[in-house]
């Protein structure tokens, strides 16, 4: 994050996350013994300001976030990761704290440290620092996951490709930049992220139009069974996440032009399913003129138009998405036509402005790790239990079926499951139950009655002696 003043800004920001119950402090390292997870914010700060006196820095706050797509990764991984970036980046001698966020649909982790060298009162070297950090990230990520992504990109360069158009939708549909390198025309440049992977010559790139002609009438067969299942209707999806990172909102807004892909269920699919990965290809926001096929079971790119013509595969229609919200919309667990219709009628409440239809969710049978699945069910009780929150909302079905949406963490699910038949009942009938407690009440009451006059009554005609009476004879025998 950007540089901030002397003061420890971060430290600030995300004690008063903690403070909201948004946030919590999963690592602090380094501090020396009398500053600790007990201590207050402003000791903490005092500590910082105090090591990071230097007059040649003058804003010594390193501030970083690290971000998973949603929950992919737990408050635990990303500790961890944190730990490993921070060395990575030469800071993991340095004091640093870093508080768990879980107030986004993301789950993500602030880190605060100072960029004075405790040791030497130096300022550590920030020169290319966001490049550094996806460097570092990269090794953290592939020591941790094992994602190496010199593998991976030796992997794609060896697909058979029959041009060199053919190449750059294949690296780019893997999130790698190819350019041509202007200064000789024959040298090509593969990048991720800014960081560059790969220099090769053009001559190196090997084409090649040989298909194997039974795989292809495998995949059409494919095509003409699972277009039959799932929707093919196409739909365009925006992208302004760039801009929206780049540019305050209030300036230049209405001409900013998004990133623009086209979605469609029967596409998800295929190549889920079959490792079979299509492209549109499209100029501006016109809908697409072609499409390529990447078919990752053979390693093989073909053209689409060879396979099967789009006009055939796929029907497109005028409807746009927001990125931001397609995303959020596929990590939904849709596992049949009564819940996607649950779901459909509450994001029509919820996003008013958007013209949302049946096709534009994909029904896939994702489930939740357990302890979101926990984190559900337990929001889901305090909801009903206290009637607030706005995370979570009840549907009812047409079939008459509740269902519980829980907004942050992506869940659609049948409100009996989570919360048991007992209580299911008796949120369905609150006055039942009610009457119900109140005649256990009154029945108590009376039986605890009718016990107490009972007792009194054998008391006065001899039948029952005082308990402290029959103690008394006991020990008296026993002398």
């Amino acid at each position: 994050m950007k540089p901030a003043g002397a003061n420890f800004p971060g430290v600030d920001y995300n004690d008063k996350k903690i403070d909201k119950g948004k946030g919590e402090l999963t690592l602090m390292k380094n501090f020396p013994s009398f500053i600790n997870e007990n201590s207050n914010k402003q000791q903490v700060r005092n500590y910082l300001k105090a090591i990071s006196k230097s007059n040649k820095v003058q804003k010594p706050q390193f501030h970083a976030v690290i971000s998973t797509k949603f929950q992919e990764h737990s408050k635990e991984e990303l500790a961890r990761i944190s730990a490993d970036f921070m060395a990575q980046m030469g800071y993991g001698q340095q004091p640093y704290l870093a508080v768990f966020h879980k107030d986004t649909e993301n789950n993500h982790i602030h880190i605060v440290s100072t960029r004075v060298n405790k040791q030497t009162g130096k300022k550590i070297d920030d020169s290319y620092e966001k490049l550094k950090a996806q460097k570092a990230f990269a090794q953290v990520m592939e020591k941790r996951y094992g994602i190496n992504e010199e593998e991976k990109l030796n992997q794609l360069l060896n697909y058979k490709i029959g041009s060199f158009q053919q190449l750059k939708t294949l690296l780019n549909r893997n999130d790698y930049q190819l350019t041509e390198n202007t200064n000789d025309g024959k040298s090509i440049t593969i990048s991720k992220n800014g960081i560059v992977q790969r220099r090769i010559s053009a001559d190196q790139i090997v084409f090649t139009n040989k298909e194997s002609e039974k795989r292809i009438r495998q995949i059409r067969a494919i095509f003409f069974k699972y277009r039959q299942l799932y929707s093919n209707k196409v739909f365009r999806v925006d992208d302004y996440r760039k801009q929206e990172a780049m540019l305050p909102i209030e300036k230049l807004k209405d001409h900013w032009k998004p990133e623009i892909e086209f979605e469609n269920e029967l596409q998800k699919k295929l190549r889920d399913a079959f490792g079979i990965d299509i492209v549109f290809h499209h100029k501006n926001d016109q809908l697409p003129f072609g499409y390529t096929l990447i078919d990752h079971k053979t390693a093989t790119v073909h053209k689409g138009s060879e396979i099967m013509k789009m006009g055939d595969l796929f029907e497109f229609t005028p409807a746009v998405m927001d990125k931001r919200l397609f995303e959020q919309l596929k990590d939904y667990g849709i596992p049949n036509a009564e819940t996607k219709t649950v779901l459909l009628k509450y994001l029509k409440e919820q996003y008013t402005e958007n013209e949302l239809s049946d096709y534009m969710l994909f029904e896939n049978k994702k489930l939740k790790n357990k302890d979101i699945f926990n984190a559900i069910r337990n929001d889901v009780k305090d909801y009903l239990k206290n009637q607030s929150g706005d995370q979570v909302s009840l549907v009812k079905s047409d079939e008459g079926k509740y269902y519980a949406i829980h907004s942050r963490l992506h869940f659609v699910g049948e409100l009996q499951t989570l919360i048991g038949e007992k209580q299911y009942q008796q949120f369905l009938n609150p006055q039942l139950f009610g009457e119900k407690q109140n005649e256990n009440n009154s029945g108590n009451e009376l039986k605890q009655a009718v016990n107490e006059m009972l007792f009194e009554w054998m008391k006065s005609s001899g039948t029952v002696k005082d308990p402290a009476e029959n103690e008394l004879k006991k020990r008296r025998k026993k002398r």
